[in-house]
This record gives structure tokens, sequence and C-alpha cells, in this order.
């Protein structure tokens, strides 16, 4: 058995975070509609595995788009709130 293998569950973090970043951006979009805790949660995981995929050096590029994604979900709303507050 070959350690580090192509096939191990490592690879998946790139496109999970991908996938859940865009998630949690649509979300946000629509968070006046089904409230913030959604996109937090997405985003939040998004950016995890995006920086346990870069740490990796697998799916660099689906790692950068699920921490951009993520990461802007997770501070739309709350920008959205401050700017709604004042």
């Amino acid at each position: 058995m070959a350690t580090g293998s192509a096939d191990g569950p490592a690879t998946l973090y790139g496109p999970v975070s991908a996938l859940l970043g865009s998630a949690a951006l649509l979300a946000a979009v629509f968070a006046g509609f089904i409230g913030i805790a959604i996109p937090f949660l997405f985003g939040s995981l998004a950016v995890t595995f995006a920086l346990l995929g870069l740490g990796r050096g697998l799916n660099r590029g689906q790692c950068a788009i699920g921490l951009t994604t993520g990461s802007l979900s997770v501070l739309y709303p709350i920008f959205l709130v401050a700017a709604l507050s004042t």
C-alpha cells in the first residue's frame, strides 16, 4: 500500500471547498430570506476545507475558489448587518 496516493480522501478537499463556497455565497445573497446561519456554516466549512487542501497541495485552484467564496460569504452578512444597523 502506497502512502500519499492520489485516490485518498484529501483529493476531495478542493471540490468540496468550491461546492460549499458556492452554496454559501448563494445563501449569503439571500440571507435576508433564509437567515445568516447557513452562509456562516457553509462558508466556514468551505474555508476549513480550502485551508486543508492548500496545506496538502492538492487541487489548489479549487481550494482558492473555495477560500475566496467561503470568506466572502462569511463577511457579506457581517457587513450587511453593520450597514443596516447604522
